[in-house]
This record gives structure tokens, C-alpha cells and sequence, in this order.
């Protein structure tokens, strides 16, 4: 009998990848002189994001995220693509993952539905609080969802999200779509990007049937281990980690300094206070997910 996504969760830990940018950039291509980011390729070499992904699963992912994250209908306007083409762009970024993954049994796609902030392409999903309304958060995201969703991917990744306000449109976006979902937040200092408490963040999930996991991604590893105990403990559902390297980011000099991390390092206690889903954010590459692997299946021999 064919296994659905939530039953591989519930009977996880699954591997994440990890960062798709860094694996492209480390192939030689340029990313930070477009606001669509790694979703450029899905114009400008589709095949390099097949790569990309295939690197991943050959670590060991379970679970490759799509170059979605920071596509849109206005982004791809942009660059002269009608809504028409636009969706189907979301939808091929599925599509490039599922070629990636080549029909091997238990490999997952991950379908990214990046915040609002990110689209601005400006560091503000690394604050939120945009001065938009919370109406206008869903009737932006609905539609990339939709065109997502069209595409079949295992899960959709509400990922990246810097406050409450963004979590609880995306949760209502999401509605009713026969697909499940995760929610993931970005933390500093034990609270969302925002400011806001993490019961309260977590909690805008507990609730919502079709969210089956909820956490973190897109920050430092140390602050994983909290939000996995309070995710957990709130809304009683599989949680999610997958952290940075924890190098830090030098605006000035435009550079990452500091000595990373793989998750690999800190998963079993994340594992062993309910995450389900662990795999790295930024600067995690190919080496580290296969560490990470290498580490969860001895765990479970």
C-alpha cells in the first residue's frame, strides 16, 4: 500500500535538504542580482535546479523544498510572464524536484511558499510587520498556493514566516486544499522575527487540520532546541528544524563570517523533543545533509 506523506512523517525522523541557493551558487551561478532568486532559474536553466535537487537526495534527503520561495505573479511580470506563464513556472518548480527524485520510493517534494517579505526581495521577511493587512496576505499568497498545489507536490513549506499576522493568512490560504502542509517560522532570541512569543506563534497551527508539522527554519541552531520543546508542547503535532549554518552575515563587507555548523551537530536532542523533519537552511550544503543522514540512521539501527 502506497505511504501518504503525513504517515512517513509520523513514523519519521525524515531528512531535509538543505540550502537550495548555496548548492547553485556552488554550482557557478549568480543569484543576488535578481529579486526572484533561485526561481530565476525556472527561466533561465530549469535543468541546473533538477541538479541541484538530485544533489540532495544523493546526500540522503528525504525531502527536497522547490525553487518557489521567492517566485510570484508580480516577479515573474516583471521579467515579462503573463499570469498564465507565471503559474506554470510554480508549477514546473515542482515538476523539476519530481524529475530530481528520479521514482526512487520515500522521496518527498517540498512545495516552498515563501512570505510576502521575501518576494520584496528587500530583508523584510527577516522583520515583518509590512503594513499590509492580513486580507491582503491571503489574497497574495492564495493564488501562488493554488498554482502549487495544481502542480500535486507531497507538501506545501509555509516557510520563512516572521510573525503571527503572516502565519494566520497562510493558514487560511491553505484551506481546504487536499495537500498537507508545514508551517515554519524564523526565531531570533526565542521569539519570532517579529517579536512575538512562540506559544503564540505556534499556536495559530494547533488547531488547523491541515498543517501536520510546525517550527522552525532560517536561524541559528541554538535556537532550535527551544522552539522544538514549545512547538511540540502546544500544538501536540510533528515539528520541524532546519537551521542555518550559524555563520553570521556582514552587511558591510557583504560576506559570511564565523566557523558553521551542520545540523547533524545538534539533531538527536531536536529528534528526541519531537522534530520530525530536520535539515538546514542557509550555507547547509550537500556535505552536511549527508552527515545529518549518516547520524539519524545509526541513531535508528
Amino acid at each position: 500500500m502506497a505511504v501518504d506523506f503525513a504517515q512517513a512523517l509520523a513514523a519519521g525522523p525524515l531528512v531535509l535538504d538543505g540550502g537550495l541557493s548555496n548548492q547553485l551558487v556552488a554550482a557557478g551561478h549568480r543569484l543576488d542580482d535578481d529579486p526572484l532568486w533561485s526561481a530565476r532559474l525556472l527561466l533561465d536553466d530549469p535543468e541546473a535546479l533538477v541538479a541541484a535537487h538530485g544533489a540532495y537526495y544523493a546526500a540522503g534527503a528525504q525531502v527536497v523544498i522547490t525553487a518557489s520561495y521567492q517566485a510570484s505573479f508580480a516577479g515573474f511580470a516583471r521579467r515579462g510572464v503573463g499570469r498564465r506563464g507565471a503559474a506554470r513556472l510554480l508549477g514546473e518548480s515542482v515538476a523539476l524536484a519530481r524529475r530530481a527524485a528520479a521514482g526512487e520510493p520515500g522521496r518527498w517534494v517540498a512545495a516552498s511558499v515563501g512570505p510576502y517579505g521575501a518576494v520584496l526581495a528587500d530583508g523584510s521577511e527577516y522583520r515583518g510587520r509590512y503594513g499590509v493587512g492580513a486580507a491582503e496576505l491571503e489574497r497574495f499568497h492564495r493564488p501562488r498556493i493554488e498554482a502549487l498545489v495544481a502542480a500535486a507536490p507531497d507538501v506545501l513549506a509555509l516557510e520563512t514566516v516572521p510573525d503571527v499576522e503572516e502565519a494566520r493568512a497562510l493558514v487560511r490560504a491553505v484551506r481546504g486544499l487536499a495537500v498537507p502542509v508545514w508551517l515554519s517560522y524564523t526565531v531570533a532570541g526565542g521569539r519570532t522575527r517579529a517579536g512575538q512569543p512562540l506559544a503564540e506563534a505556534f499556536a495559530v497551527a494547533a488547531e488547523a487540520p491541515e498543517v501536520v508539522a510546525v517550527g522552525v527554519n532560517c536561524c541559528a541552531p541554538e535556537e532550535v532546541g527551544e522552539a522544538v520543546r514549545v512547538a511540540a508542547a502546544v500544538t501536540g503535532k510533528p515539528v520541524v528544524a532546519y537551521p542555518n549554518s550559524g555563520e553570521r552575515w556582514d552587511p558591510a563587507d557583504r560576506a559570511f563570517r564565523g566557523a558553521g555548523r551542520g545540523p547533524a551537530d545538534f539533531a538527536p536532542p531536536w529528534v528526541a523533543a519531537g522534530a520530525r523533519l530536520v535539515g538546514g537552511c542557509c550555507r547547509v550544503g550537500p556535505a552536511q545533509i549527508a552527515q545529518l543522514s549518516e547520524r539519524l540512521a545509526a541513531r535508528h539501527r
